[in-house]
């Protein structure tokens, strides 16, 4: 199930199975129920002496009369035995609503610390095709949305949710108690608000939802805007991407204004229902029960119709948390990498092997991206990967990584299928330097150390110092904790690819992935990153991804790729004298 959603299928309806699904985020309560049950008490006696002021105001009223005669506290009179009774009620109100939410509070951030720590480490263990099909910028939002919403719902929602409850239910009791003809006149209303309230209910969580997913969606816009920043002053295409934030925004602006003319009319319909019937009991009733207990009982009316009319706004927040966990479900059910841990430490010699393997990108299975290849990689070898774009040359890389799963055929480490070797394990056997270098926003030395992150500073500066790196890294002012800043902007293109080399260095890997990690740099700091890459690959099984065929003239084995399949291979030489596709590439690129 695809993590991001089209409207028309945000339209269907929850079945059952998504609410149990939604439900499933109960779970993560589990360490902490009893703080959860233990709140609960204290929810349930806040809530019933809430609802003892009403009763104690009644006999307020009449205290001085025989029916406002209370058993006297200190050998006070009457009145003041009451008004004591109602401070009494008060603090005691307030040391259990303090509690009831210390609590909950504790539930709750305990609660989401669990869920935002296990879904990022489910995120991180998503695999590569996941990413394909959804947008960074929307995951991480629609993560933090949902997530505040939870936080609302367990914190505050719920609680009142339950409270609202608690309150309905003694204040019927204590209608009837009063008077049954007043009570039964009140409650007629009670079923057809109930009725609306679902219904209502029902539309609002579409509202919320289309308003939930229209400001995901805008916010991606500002997540790509910002991203490629450099590109659209480049293009002068300010006005564009504000024209495109407008629509997004605007669409978010009328959802919402939507949702709240919706739910204003309803909470209108609510306070002229109830309060109109108020006036109507206080018609009827003055003739049935006396002054404090028709105060009494009004005081409940209104406690009742409070209650009655938070309700379907309460129970509108919860339908839009149950959509935003059955969501947030949806993704911790995504299929991720079945990963092992450090614990398992293996080396492999390097050799490499491709039989009869095909492959199509899951988001295109239609497209048949490798047709059959087969080749092989000897411990210690170079082989190059030449081609026209879309050849299939990166796909190489990817799989070499186990990023996806073959159509057929098999990859081979070492004589023995990559499914027979644990992923965590085979990967720290590898290490890949890309065209498009990407740093984190952290000093030079947590970029380096990435590839070993128990390396010792010692082992940092020779890496730097084998990748051609010491030499910029020692002339900062703050050398290794030099900070790179977002994506290592504050470095240049050969500098960013030599503190690439330096964390592939550290990690002293097996088999070596370059991925066009030459193509975009200038004559000078190419001369450092090649002196650099041919330090690396020596004693190496290295794979070289290149356009510029200068750079591989020296490989052991070069293989040329064309629509999925190898057309050409062997050395530069025999290569150009068949005068096939890489003669003409050659001749193209070195005249």
């Amino acid at each position: 199930m695809a993590f991001g959603r089209k409207k028309r299928e945000d339209k269907i309806k929850l079945t059952k199975s998504e609410y149990r699904k939604a439900f499933r985020v109960f779970r993560f309560i589990k360490p902490y129920r009893s703080y959860f049950y233990i709140g609960f008490v204290f929810l349930i006696l806040s809530s019933i002496t809430a609802m003892a002021f009403p009763y104690l105001i009644g006999k307020l009223f009449d205290a001085e009369s025989e029916k406002g005669v209370l058993i006297s506290i200190f050998n006070l009179d009457p009145m003041t035995s009451i008004v004591a009774l109602l401070f009494f009620i008060f603090l005691a109100q307030s040391v259990f609503s303090f509690f009831r939410i210390y609590l909950f509070s504790i539930v709750t951030e305990n609660t989401l610390n669990d869920i935002r720590q296990f879904t990022f480490r489910h995120l991180i263990y998503l695999p590569i095709d996941f990413y394909n099909r959804n947008k960074v910028g929307e995951i991480s939002s629609r993560l933090a949305t949902d997530l505040n919403l939870l936080q609302e719902t367990f914190n505050i929602t719920l609680a009142e949710f339950f409270r609202q409850f608690i309150t309905i239910f003694v204040g019927i009791a204590a209608l009837f108690y009063f008077s049954y003809e007043l009570a039964l006149i009140m409650l007629a209303i009670v079923p057809l608000l109930a009725i609306f309230a679902v219904f209502f209910g029902r539309f609002i969580k579409k509202l919320s939802k289309d308003s939930q997913d229209a400001a995901a969606s805008s916010n991606v816009v500002i997540e790509e805007s910002l991203s490629g920043i450099a590109v659209v002053k480049a293009f002068t295409n300010e006005l564009i991407e504000m024209g495109r934030y407008a629509a997004s925004a605007q669409r978010v602006k009328e959802l919402s204004i939507k949702g709240a003319i919706w739910r204003g009319a309803f909470v209108s319909f609510i306070i002229f229902t109830i309060f109109g019937a108020i006036v109507f009991v206080i018609y009827r009733g003055i003739n049935i029960l006396e002054t404090g207990e028709l105060m009494s009982f009004l005081l409940y009316t209104v406690f009742l119709g409070a209650s009655i009319g938070s309700l379907p706004e309460l129970w509108a927040k919860i339908q839009k948390a149950i959509g935003a966990t059955e969501k947030l479900m949806s993704l911790l059910d995504e299929k991720a990498e079945v990963m092992g841990d450090d614990s398992e430490v293996i080396r492999i010699k390097g050799k490499v092997e491709f039989k009869e393997v095909c492959f199509s990108y899951p988001t295109r299975p239609d497209v048949e991206v490798l047709k059959g290849l087969n080749f092989s990689l000897e411990a210690g070898q170079t082989i190059a990967l030449v081609g026209e774009s879309g050849a299939g040359k990166s796909t190489i890389s990817s799989l070499l990584l186990n990023f996806y799963s073959l159509n057929d055929g098999a990859i081979l480490f070492d004589d023995l299928p990559s499914t027979s070797y644990d992923l965590h394990a085979l990967r720290k056997q590898m290490a890949i330097v890309p065209q498009d270098v990407f740093l984190f926003a952290g000093s030079i030395s947590d970029n380096i150390s990435y590839g070993k992150p128990d390396a010792s500073e010692d082992e940092i500066i020779e890496a730097s110092k084998n990748a051609n790196a010491w030499e910029f890294i020692s002339s900062f002012p703050d050398g290794l904790q030099t900070l790179v800043g977002d994506r290592g902007i504050q470095l240049s293109g050969g500098q960013k690819q030599r503190v690439a080399i330096a964390r592939a260095m550290i990690n002293d890997p097996a088999i070596l992935i370059l991925d066009e990690a030459t193509s975009s740099l200038d004559s000078v700091s190419e001369k450092y990153v090649q002196e650099a890459l041919e330090r690396l690959m020596k004693g190496r099984s290295s794979i070289v991804i290149a356009h510029r065929l200068s750079t591989v003239i020296h490989a052991d084995k070069i293989l040329v790729l064309k629509e999925g399949q190898i057309v050409e291979q062997g050395k530069h030489d025999e290569l150009i004298e068949k005068s096939g596709l890489y003669a003409r590439l050659s001749k193209l690129q070195l005249g």
